[in-house]
């Protein structure tokens, strides 16, 4: 799940700065997620999704289509 997230962020050419700042996170927490020390709560997966544009499912490997659910 971390790789998702991390492959996303260097897909898009965000820095982890960037991501925290859109989520309302710090960048110490953020980088925290990625690397699994930090559990990935609901909320933070939401943002993600809202962020990315893609499905929860997407980032918790339950799929690899990213699209979200109409």
């Amino acid at each position: 799940m971390r790789n998702r997230i991390k492959n996303l962020r260097e897909d898009h050419d965000y820095t982890q700065q960037n991501i925290a700042d859109a989520i309302g996170i710090t960048q110490r927490k953020y980088s925290y997620i990625e690397t699994g020390t930090q559990p990935l709560t609901d909320e933070i997966l939401v943002r993600l999704s809202q962020f990315y544009q893609v499905s929860i499912d997407y980032l918790l490997y339950q799929t690899d289509r990213p699209q979200r659910y109409p």
